[in-house]
């Protein structure tokens, strides 16, 4: 099979390896651009939330460099996603192209149809390298997580440094193939970004980020909104990573199903039932963000997004209640970096402003 994938953030170099290793031509989908945004707002339906759109355009980008199978995650609840691969499946067959889909659901306990979906994924692969190519998969996943971790611990003190310390390790972790040596970039990377914390920094601002978990993982469609929060001299905490995904959805970790718990209740005087998607845990984050005493909270949503509304809705409540600044950026096709970037700088302004008056 020649597959292909969605785009979002690095989980490219992951779903590479895995396949690769199993021995397919993996046509990996150009890093997103107005092309790709174009294709999808081209193709689908005008209301469709950014993710869907860029889908589109990454399968149109990789159809046409050659790919014979588009990988896709469903998934289940109120969130439109759970129906996005049967839509894009319906927008390219309408377009003309001649592919196979294969739609991963989250197992949910129903382990035999979740293994007998990834089942043409095994390439007539022996258990023993099935094995590998996942425990590979997985190690740069973790790897992955773990040094953007450290570039965002980092990266407000030395932000022209960091990123490009940060894009070296990137390019490391996606060579490597063997777990050893992925263990030996991963320390030597996070050590070589923590050693920039050393710098002298003053009035150090720390901002959380909730949101939509495709729009705060792919800098692309929020707009770079990390590293331009570290370009300003802010320390930026991500919510939630892939690997928290993966742990909490597929793996059932029992530290994630813990983190799960934590949100939950956290957010239970305002939201105390599931809405689809990330808004439960976007409502449940910030108020643990807020009890960890960060300067404010930048919660990123694709514009529709229904869960995220009603996450939306809630925050404002949750913003007087624990006097902590709440930013919404709600983003589309259509938004642009110049008005992002007054929006930020005027936030981050006014959040500088209230922690001075505090102390």
């Amino acid at each position: 099979m020649k597959v292909t994938f969605p785009h979002m953030g690095n989980l490219w170099i992951a779903l590479k390896a895995l396949f690769e290793k199993l021995g397919h031509e993996v046509i990996t989908p150009p890093p997103i651009t107005k092309k790709t945004i174009d294709l999808g707002v081209r193709y689908s339906p005008e209301f469709a939330c950014l993710p869907l759109k860029v889908n589109v355009g990454n399968f149109i980008e990789g159809l046409e460099n050659g790919a014979d199978t588009v990988i896709m995650m469903g998934g289940s609840g109120p969130c439109r996603f759970g129906y996005y691969g049967q839509v894009e499946r319906e927008i390219l067959n309408d377009l003309g192209y001649s592919f196979n889909i294969i739609i991963v659901d989250p197992p949910e306990g129903d382990w035999k149809n979740f293994l007998r979906t990834l089942g043409p994924l095994g390439n007539n692969c022996n258990w023993k390298e099935v094995v590998n190519a996942l425990l590979l998969a997985w190690s740069k996943i973790k790897a992955l997580d773990h040094i953007h971790r450290a570039f965002l611990k980092s990266q407000h003190y030395e932000s022209s440094t960091a990123c490009s310390c940060y894009e070296d390790i990137i390019k490391k972790i996606d060579i490597a193939m063997d777990r050893k040596e992925l263990r030996k970039i991963t320390l030597q990377g996070a050590g070589e970004l923590m050693l920039l914390t050393e710098t002298e920094h003053v009035e150090q601002i720390k901002i959380g980020i909730v949101g939509e978990v495709f729009m705060m993982w792919e800098p692309y469609v929020n707009l770079d909104l990390e590293k331009t929060l570290g370009s300003m001299g802010v320390e930026v905490v991500r919510s939630a990573y892939i690997s928290d995904w993966i742990n909490e959805n597929i793996l059932y970790n029992p530290s994630c199903i813990l983190r799960k718990m934590r949100f939950k209740r956290a957010a239970k005087p305002y939201l105390s039932s599931f809405v689809g998607g990330h808004g439960w845990e976007s409502v449940g984050e910030t108020i643990l963000f807020a009890e960890r005493k960060f300067d404010g909270i930048i919660h990123v949503l694709p514009f529709t997004c229904m869960p995220e509304i009603i996450a939306q809705s809630i925050l404002g409540s949750v913003s007087r209640d624990y006097k902590i600044p709440i930013l919404t950026l709600s983003l589309d096709e259509h938004s642009g970096q110049a008005g992002f970037l007054t929006r930020v700088e005027a936030f981050i302004d006014m959040v500088r402003e209230k922690k001075r008056a505090i102390v």
